[in-house]
């Protein structure tokens, strides 16, 4: 068996195509084969991190991490292994805009 040091810088170099100045976290690399990884790369995640650990990558995830078809499977897949709820919906982004929240404020002002 794969130790988890060498599992993940095995997936960091086939699943985090892009660097940075820092290397990435562990749960951005787990949560990337989450999103992108073969059966067989899933498989030996499971096999290397229980399903309450992945069950933390997801809760921990940032939007955009794990997309939504992916976030369904991880989520029926730990939930039938018998970790906690995970909420139904990854976590997603939200855009903040001064300008349009003031023009909007200014439009309910108006009504």
């Amino acid at each position: 068996m794969t130790n988890r040091t060498d599992l993940l810088a095995e997936f960091a170099s086939r699943y985090i195509w892009w660097r940075g100045e820092r290397p990435p976290s562990e749960d951005r690399v787990i949560a990337q084969v989450m999103s992108l990884g073969t059966y067989d790369d899933n498989r030996r995640l499971e096999a290397c991190y229980g399903p309450d650990e992945l069950r933390a990558v997801m809760l921990r995830a940032e939007p955009g991490w794990i997309d939504e078809r992916s976030w369904d499977l991880w989520r029926g897949r730990l939930a039938f292994a018998g970790a906690g709820p995970i909420p139904e919906i990854p976590p997603r982004r939200f855009v903040r805009c001064r300008g349009a929240l003031s023009l909007i404020s200014k439009r309910r002002r108006a009504q």
